[in-house]
């Protein structure tokens, strides 16, 4: 469970529906945050991209949310940050969790190997296979200066000497609210692959040791389908969070599932296939549709939750694949949610 003690949900407002969805705009997703939270969910997330995707900008889009809504927390699922320059990140995002009131969860990746996202970095300028190395400096400067208010910083892509977003003549550095947000960092090494190779295991070492170093939490959508290798990167996180001394009790562990709920599991097959085809045509096509989470009955979702969260998964993510979004929602807080409330 989380530090608040009970398995908590949120759901991912899916910002690119109003570019895909003809009778679905963007003052309808404004309108369904409120919804969400009227409903009881615990948290609102929005995903990112530049064009690969394109949807509505993460961290615009989650400033106007924290002025519909007051108590749900507000995050990305997730910022491709290793495309963002750190000073500009950190000052945006200090600025949103002030107007949020301390709010945010700053959910941050370094960008998949689909070849829409290396078009974004050679777009950019960026070394797509340099893209790890360009993620951890960015942390690390980000947190610097959400914790400490000031950054010194001497690395292969970024040097900065006794930089803090103060002047002088400010009262204090400006600050988020919380110092620092919550993070929680993107790892899905096995997403398109059953590889099992020790290149492979290697890799998720190296992702589960940034976790611990950098973050407070791991945001995932490992393949729905193969809960072991929930269990599997687990066990590599506790072990990076001994070898680095951290009680990996005080991370988060939040799953982003994909799902669609319907009254029969064959019509909310349907439903799903033909909505993940359009939002993630690249991907969705290299991934088995079955792995991005489950379809069915409101107790076939209850089930396949109950797996996952019993492996560990203190934070559900709930990415409705439909173009009915609002239907959905509240169909998993009327049908599944009071399963996991009692």
């Amino acid at each position: 469970m989380t530090k608040t003690g009970k398995l908590e949900f949120g759901v991912n407002l899916n910002n690119r529906e109003p570019l895909i969805a003809p009778d679905y705009q963007l003052g309808d997703l404004l309108e369904l945050s409120t919804k969400v939270e009227e409903l009881g969910f615990d948290s609102i997330w929005v995903g990112d991209s530049l064009f690969s995707k394109p949807r509505y900008e993460a961290m615009t889009l989650l400033s106007a949310l924290s002025q519909r809504t007051q108590h749900v927390r507000l995050g990305t699922a997730c910022l491709v940050t290793s495309t963002r320059n750190p000073l500009y990140l950190a000052l945006e995002w200090a600025t949103l969790d002030q107007l949020s009131n301390g709010r945010t969860i700053f959910g941050p990746c370094m960008g998949n190997p689909e070849e829409g996202v290396r078009r974004e970095f050679a777009a950019l300028g960026l070394d797509f296979k340099r893209r790890a190395a360009i993620f951890e400096e960015g942390l690390e400067i980000v947190r610097a200066l959400w914790r400490d208010g000031r950054v010194d910083f001497d690395g292969e892509f970024f040097t900065y000497e006794d930089i803090a977003f103060h002047s002088g003549t400010e009262m204090a550095p400006l600050q988020p609210l919380q110092t620092p947000p919550p993070t929680w960092i993107v790892s899905n090494p096995r997403l398109v692959t059953e590889d099992a190779s020790q290149q492979m295991i290697d890799r998720m070492k190296r992702a589960c040791r940034r976790i611990i170093e950098y973050g407070d939490g791991w945001m995932t959508c490992c393949r729905a389908e193969h809960p072991e290798e929930l269990t599997e990167q687990l066990g590599y996180l506790r072990d990076a969070a001994s070898e680095l001394g951290r009680d990996f009790d005080d991370y988060t562990v939040s799953y982003q599932v994909t799902m669609n709920i319907g009254e029969s599991k064959e019509q909310a097959r349907e439903s799903f296939n033909a909505y993940i085809s359009q939002y993630y045509p690249e991907l969705s096509k290299a991934m088995d549709l079955s792995n991005w989470g489950p379809v069915g009955t409101p107790d076939e979702i209850i089930a396949w939750l109950q797996e996952f969260a019993e492996r560990g998964v203190d934070h559900f993510i709930c990415r409705f694949g439909d173009i009915d979004q609002f239907g959905q929602v509240e169909m998993f807080a009327k049908e599944v949610l009071p399963a996991f409330r009692s």
